[in-house]
């Protein structure tokens, strides 16, 4: 994403001759803060990006000035410059600490502009650690600040630093937003260089919609003034974000060569940051070609370059790359050991798309060597981080969603205006009374013009009916993970409040023989059988109109009568329950005679109060809470395979109704209960 580092100078093609510069900073006859301010120019355009450490030391002289000539300001401006040396080089703390010495100085001087410039560099920090919040927070504080003072450069700046935030988060709506409003006010300034910058970045939203014509369109375009200004490190962004297009897209050769094309400009700006990012996209590009061992050269120099700047998000993701290739090298001990390592960094930081990518191959690795266990152990590690992505997946799909109405009725309004404008051209021509020659040619464009809006109307028509394809679709993810009216509530007001149930009945399985059948089966056969039972479950629960819960591990755990309470709750679970059974019975038949492993199971139900509500922030899931689930759940362990066991409280609402045949079990010990009152319960045949 491109973010605006907040500093002394904006755009390296606009500053003075580093030499004329030197020679303001030596001239002894002119101000401290013109002397400060053209060696802070001379640092930031010469060192800053390309030797961060050098900048870090020349930034020292300008502390010692300052402090000498007691001049804060330079102070500040110098120890901003040392926070952006440090946040270049990965020292995250030492950064902070910088800014904060530098923010506290501006505010002693009423330096207003200048801490909201600090305040952006915090925000950037922030959102180069992944704390959106934080740095949304920090950008809202600056353009705050930057708004009350009329500060346009600040204000542009700030909003489109807040769209990248948003960018990141996937909501795609708001980035545009921010991103427009960014534009609008560069082209006020005249500021081509940082409007090129926020032209790539829309370019990117496309991309990620799948719209590479638009894509290539706002990519294009910010290259073109980069072009014209001599950007080179812009040009290299869009060079590499060409070649990120094109790789989408398959286009490998011109992706290959737009990625080569911007790792030149990264040498001849000396920016290493960057210049691994290409190292391992082209290292990428050869790996889809199955061309491993250049892929593995590139992965290995992206490697190096990233660990000397401590990038531990990238580094995670470089590692990741190696083990695959090494997988498809069939080097499978080489495989495990980056894949692990990767894993390793990616559980530190929490980024779970690199979890899941690195237990892919770390499965992959271990199946291929016989390491069944270990294999089996990173395939449900991998569908725990894939069900997280997967709701968060949900809640970008919802914006996606909504980012492609917003287009369409942007199509609407357009051509309903002119419409308007054709119809109040009409009337002035009547009103006139003009010639018929006039008439007859405002007839046939209006005709022609009539036909494009037609055409108009016929691609908003079939847009219309995509949009609702995709909500739909949208709508099914959703509520996969949720039930409905939650589904609703939360799309509504954000989150869903919990609720008080006085009667839910809740069913516990359990499989027996799950342990030996994992020794008798490889872990994806073991999994896709578990998968395939669940799969009936789900059935089995949406047509008795109960509500799955969750999974946990070989047990699945489902509730009747919530989130909407209904006559027969407690009878359908039930029957819910018999049929699983009856379902279990018939695969063990079937399994048998394959001479395959197979399951047997127990199921428990009881009926009492429970709370119910979403839990989590990022990973919503539904749950029950309550002594009524403890209970359920003792009535699975206490039962017996191939039997349905209910408590008494269950029985008491049953026990009156000609569907069933109970067998009274008597009181029977159940942990942590005490004594139950338990029956088995069947069909009456």
């Amino acid at each position: 994403m491109f973010y605006l580092l907040f500093g002394l100078s904006s755009n390296p093609s606009s500053a003075q001759n580093l030499d004329s510069l030197y020679t303001v900073w030596q001239d002894n006859s002119v101000s401290d803060s013109l002397r400060v301010g053209a060696y802070g120019e001379y640092i930031w355009n010469g060192f800053l990006f390309t030797r961060p450490d050098s900048a870090f030391a020349l930034a020292e002289e300008m502390i010692r000035f300052s402090e000498e000539r007691n001049y804060p300001l330079g102070s500040s401006k110098a120890l901003r410059v040392q926070g952006i040396s440090h946040a270049i080089r990965g020292n995250h703390d030492e950064a902070l600490r910088c800014y904060e010495g530098s923010k506290a100085i501006s505010d002693s001087v009423g330096d207003v502009k200048g801490s909201a410039g600090i305040i952006m560099n915090i925000g950037i920090l922030r959102g180069s650690q992944g704390d959106y919040r934080g740095a949304l927070s920090s950008y809202e504080e600056a353009l705050a600040i930057y708004e009350e003072i009329e500060d346009l450069v600040g204000i542009s700046k700030t909003t489109n630093n807040i769209g990248g935030i948003y960018h990141d988060q996937g909501d795609y709506i708001k980035a545009l937003q921010y991103y427009q409003r960014s534009l609008v006010t560069y082209d006020e300034l005249g500021d081509k260089f940082q409007k090129a910058g926020t032209l790539n970045n829309i370019g990117l939203i496309y991309a990620q919609q799948g719209d590479t014509e638009q894509a290539l369109n706002y990519t294009e375009q910010a290259l073109d003034i980069r072009e014209t200004i001599v950007d080179k490190r812009g040009l290299a962004v869009s060079y590499n974000n060409l070649g990120l297009i094109y790789e989408m897209e398959e286009e490998y050769p011109k992706a290959l060569e737009y990625y080569e094309l911007s790792g030149q400009l990264r040498r001849e700006t000396n920016d290493q940051g960057g210049l691994a990012g290409v190292y391992n996209n082209i290292g990428l590009i050869y790996s889809h070609q199955e061309e491993y061992d250049k892929a593995l050269d590139f992965y290995q120099q992206s490697l190096v370059i990233r660990e000397e700047i401590n990038e531990r998000k990238a580094i995670a993701f470089t590692l990741r790359c190696i083990g695959s290739a090494y997988l498809g090298k069939e080097m499978y001990p080489e495989a495990i050991k980056n894949c692990s390592e990767a894993l390793s960094i990616a559980q530190e930081i929490g980024v779970l798309l690199e979890q899941k990518d690195a237990c892919q191959c770390l499965y992959d690795a271990n199946k291929a060597v016989g390491n069944d266990n270990e294999a089996l152990f990173y395939f449900e590690l991998k569908q725990t981080a894939e069900d997280s992505l997967q709701e968060i997946e949900t809640m970008k799909e919802l914006q996606r969603m909504e980012f492609k109405k917003i287009m369409t009725q942007d199509s609407i309004t357009k051509a309903e205006e002119a419409l308007r404008v054709e119809a109040e051209y009409q009337e002035e021509v009547s009103s006139e009374k003009r010639s018929k020659m006039w008439s007859i040619a405002g007839a046939v464009f209006f005709l022609v013009l009539a036909g494009g809006f037609f055409a108009r109307w016929r691609y908003v028509r079939k847009s219309k009916a995509k949009l609702q394809i995709e909500k739909e679709r949208s709508e099914d993810i959703l509520h996969n993970i949720l039930p409905e009216n939650i589904a609703e509530e939360l799309k509504e007001k954000g989150e869903a409040d919990a609720k008080d149930y006085d009667m839910v009945t809740v069913l516990f399985t359990d499989f027996k023989g799950f342990t030996s059948a994992s020794e008798k089966l490889s872990p994806q056969d073991l999994v896709t059988e578990i998968n395939t039972c669940f799969k009936a479950f789900d059935r089995i629960a949406e047509k008795y109109r109960i509500e799955k819960i969750k999974t946990i591990g070989d047990a699945y755990m489902a509730a009747g009568g919530l989130p909407e309470p209904t006559e027969t709750s407690v009878k359908d679970t039930v029957l819910a329950a018999i049929e699983m059974q009856e379902y279990i019975a018939q695969r063990k038949v079937e399994l048998d005679e394959q001479g395959l492993p197979s399951f047997e199971m127990r199921v428990g139900v009881h009926t009492g109060p429970v709370v119910a509500g979403i839990v989590g922030v990022k990973k919503y899931q539904y749950d029950v809470w309550g002594d009524t689930v403890n209970t359920a759940s003792r009535m699975e362990s206490s039962g017996e395979v191939g039997r349905v066991n209910i408590s008494g409280a269950t029985y008491a609402l049953l026990q009156s109704d000609a569907s069933f045949t109970f067998e009274s079990r008597g009181k029977i010990e159940a942990k942590g209960k005490g004594e139950v009152e338990m029956y088995f319960v069947q069909l009456k045949s």
